[in-house]
């Protein structure tokens, strides 16, 4: 069957996330592996361009707030720890629906599994369009921006279902945001389509 593998530095660590989207969770040690990527960093720099959340400010005033995700950017001398899952033809439709801004790119020659050899078949990973960065750097700056509380635990818990070093690892390698981590509740079209358009 014809495929790519996705390396997934987000909420696509998740088996359970990357599953919810190809209708079958993907198994760690057959179609699913740790990974790093060479040449890139992670970082808090996604601004949806689709998905807005509500919370409550200091103040205690509900505002609406741009949802925030995890991106990665091609950074010299970095590298970022994650997972690579096997993605038929047919699922990536569904795949590049979720991520729909961001731009499916050929990293082959970056990306190794843990403990193996660098992956000889097309492996490809989600980069943040122009225009999802800028959102994130325009909002931020407004004062609007946020990453919801439960995407933030979502990725967390994912890299701890590795185990702890790998969780301390994601950490420290990570940027912690510069904008406020909130619960925010969204409405029925962001749900749709915002709990899964995140890496």
């Amino acid at each position: 069957m014809s495929g790519v593998w996705i390396f997934g530095y987000g909420s696509l660590v998740s088996p359970d996330s990357f599953g919810h989207t190809l209708q079958r969770r993907p198994q760690f040690g057959v179609d699913f592996f740790e990974a790093e990527l060479a040449e890139f960093g992670r970082r808090w720099n996604y601004g949806s361009l689709s998905a807005i959340g509500r919370a409550a400010d200091p103040s205690g005033t509900v505002r609406d707030y741009a949802i925030v995700a995890l991106g990665v950017s091609a950074l010299a001398g970095e590298t970022v720890h994650g997972t690579i899952g096997w993605v038929s033809n047919d699922e990536l439709v569904a795949l590049d629906r979720r991520e729909r801004y961001y731009d499916r790119v050929d990293v082959t020659g970056q990306a190794s599994v843990v403990g193996a050899e660098q992956v000889a078949e097309p492996v490809m990973t989600y980069v943040p369009r122009r225009e999802a960065v800028e959102r994130y750097e325009q909002m931020r700056d407004r004062g609007e921006a946020a990453v919801d509380q439960r995407y933030f635990d979502l990725v967390d818990r994912a890299f701890g279902d590795l185990g702890e070093d790998r969780r301390e690892r994601y950490h420290d390698t990570t940027p912690a945001p510069d904008i406020p981590v909130l619960p925010l509740q969204r409405d029925l079209e962001a749900h749709r389509y915002g709990a899964a358009e995140r890496l």
